[in-house]
């Protein structure tokens, strides 16, 4: 079943998830960040996914993600309404973060076999189109670290992002997205990683697969904003959905960020 009209969304169960971040950690200003190991609702989480060799499909399970109910039998998820503000002018990402593979060293180059699969926490289990490629700093290398993942796009096709890199000894936490090979539009399954030009960091950078649910912008600090079903779009997400927020601040500090998601299922 799905949510089709106003009256089986008024009429359709919803739930509450909260997102918020009570500790802070030092940004470069205006440049994404993952704040998925501070302090805060739900709790830290493990910042490396600890698998390299095949990566995991996290769940709402795992500690730093907010919990969501299970749906009624054959019903849809849907985000249905975002309050969010925070104390400092930033803009707010969210995701359903698809799988996640690493620790990986400055000069890693593995080749993924036995990954998971994420075809459950896609719409119709086969549209893998929008999905992104992201890396996450775990701890701060030296040098300008660039990475680079092949990939099988969103028809089953080999791709390659090409080596990335974001400048000098980028910050824990720090995220830069990886280009898509020319007319590919989404991912089905990363298979290497390789990391080259930084000079020393163990265990030190991780990739994700993402898909984009939502974009807020805090325009000034302790502003926010409230959108509801028609603003948020309605996007689709799952029972066991890992939502995942990162934070691009106007300034150099995380701030306190609150994010209240509907999620109506019918």
């Amino acid at each position: 079943m799905a949510i089709s009209s106003l009256d089986q969304y008024i009429a359709a169960p919803k739930q509450r998830v909260n997102w918020n971040k009570t500790g802070t950690r030092t940004l470069v200003a205006a440049m994404p960040y993952s704040v998925f190991g501070v302090a805060g609702n739900p709790g830290a989480g493990t910042e490396a996914a600890g698998n390299t060799a095949n990566g995991i499909v996290p769940t709402d399970v795992l500690a730093g993600y907010p919990s969501i109910n299970s749906f009624g039998v054959d019903a849809k998820g849907y985000i249905t309404r975002v309050e969010y503000t925070s104390s400092v002018a930033c803009t707010l990402r969210l995701y359903d973060e698809l799988f996640r593979c690493g620790g990986y060293n400055y000069n890693a180059d593995v080749n993924l076999s036995d990954q998971p699969s994420f075809a459950s926490r896609v719409p119709g289990g086969n549209d893998y189109g929008g999905l992104q490629i992201w890396v996450k700093t775990l701890v701060a290398p030296t040098g300008n670290l660039a990475v680079q993942v092949n990939y099988l796009d969103q028809g089953g096709d080999a791709g390659d992002t090409g080596a990335v890199g974001i400048g000098a000894a980028p910050a824990v936490g720090r995220m830069w997205q990886l280009p898509l090979a020319a007319g590919d539009s989404g991912i089905q399954k990363i298979t290497r990683v390789r990391g080259s030009v930084a000079t020393a960091g163990d265990a030190c950078f991780e990739v994700s697969v993402l898909r984009l649910l939502g974009i807020f912008r805090v325009a000034s600090a302790n502003g926010g904003g409230i959108l509801d079903l028609l603003g948020i779009g309605m996007p689709e997400v799952f029972a066991d959905s890992a939502l995942f927020m990162s934070l691009a601040a106007d300034s150099t500090a995380v701030g306190l960020p609150y994010v209240d998601i509907e999620i109506a299922n019918g």
